[in-house]
């Protein structure tokens, strides 16, 4: 488990966690509003070398990133109530994707993930700390 006591630490754990990600890899986030989900994808762009400013793919659901060295796939299922719902907007054309493909809400997709998905829990434990735990 990781422990996190800002934003910039937890960007920080992104950018050391890109140097472990290949062509294909899904990284699931789980973890309420406000844990540093996105904190954490930005730190994945900037260790993949994308240039592009992360935001919340909130409204929009998936934002693709690209120019570093794998393209990055930032996917947001908060508003999503199904399964089926995820596959109507073509998640499935990133699950395994050419890139790194992170999903926030991964619950909305129950048993769909790829086995070797990778699944990192976020935790809010004060205003400020994180804890982050895989599993």
């Amino acid at each position: 488990m990781i422990t996190s006591h800002s934003v910039d630490e937890t960007i920080a754990v992104g950018e050391r966690m890109a140097g472990e990600c290949q062509r294909g890899a899904v990284l699931a986030l789980h973890g309420e509003l406000g844990a540093g989900k996105t904190a954490l994808v930005k730190g994945l762009a900037r260790g993949l070398g994308i240039r592009q400013e992360v935001t919340s793919p909130t409204f929009t659901l998936i934002h693709e990133y690209r120019g570093g060295r794998l393209p990055l796939y930032h996917v947001d299922l908060y508003r999503l109530e199904s399964p089926d719902q995820a596959m109507a907007i073509g998640l499935e054309d990133y699950l395994p994707g050419d890139g790194v493909t992170v999903i926030e809400w991964p619950e909305r997709l129950r048993d769909l993930l790829p086995a070797k998905t990778w699944h990192l829990f976020l935790k809010v434990v004060d205003e400020t700390t994180r804890t982050i735990r895989a599993a």
